[in-house]
């Protein structure tokens, strides 16, 4: 039996779909950060929140995966967990990663510190983004990083990588959107395809905890 999709989330595929991305159709490529204590308890993160030993082994990882690719540039999140991870990939490439406030996870608001294991991403959390208001800057955000020199690595979020898939189209199975996993994407038969450069997670810990 096939389950519902979340209302939440459909939301946001709609809303995204509704606007464009200027990705130039060529490759690029997506890194979710590694594990925080947060991911693993699944609560609702602040920017400061840092990478666990266990995301810090994440991030080495993908580096190693990451480290054949040719990365002329790695934009990446403020928050304290991207900007580690980014360092960590950025170290086999010798490029500086380049943090922006625009790419940050979604501003939860007065959910931060509470439980995300049932996230209603159509919520209007107090003090936070209303969805729209989370996808309209994720967009921008993306379509500024992505006009860096190519071939372009974007370190951010869970939700930031909902975003990005509903915008290109794309349908991403769950272990896609584990913490750490790279992907590249490119633009091929007029339809973008997403590929892990890692295989799934061994811990089963491929569940899109939020980010």
């Amino acid at each position: 039996m096939t389950a519902a999709p979340d209302p939440g989330l459909e939301r946001l595929r709609i809303l995204a779909e509704s606007m464009t991305l200027d990705a130039r159709a060529v490759p690029f490529y997506f890194l979710r950060h590694g594990q925080t204590a947060g991911n693993a308890r699944r609560i609702f993160q602040s920017p400061e929140e840092p990478l666990d030993a266990t995301g810090e082994a994440q991030a080495r990882r993908a580096a190693q995966a990451l480290a054949g690719e040719p990365l002329a540039h790695i934009v990446c999140s403020d928050t304290a967990r991207a900007q580690h991870t980014a360092r960590i990939v950025a170290a086999a490439h010798g490029l500086p990663p380049q943090p922006r406030a625009s790419l940050r996870e979604r501003n939860f608001g007065a959910l931060i510190g509470t439980s995300s294991a049932r996230v209603d991403w159509n919520c209007l959390p107090e003090g936070g983004e209303t969805l729209e208001q989370f996808v309209r800057r994720t967009r921008d955000a993306l379509a500024d990083a992505l006009r860096a020199p190519a071939p372009v690595l974007v370190v951010a979020h869970g939700g930031t990588l909902y975003v990005l898939a509903a915008l290109l189209r794309l349908a991403l199975a769950p272990a896609l959107l584990a913490n750490a996993r790279p992907l590249r994407l490119e633009y091929a038969a007029q339809a973008w395809q997403a590929s892990p450069l890692l295989a799934p997670p061994q811990d089963g810990n491929d569940s899109p905890n939020i980010a």
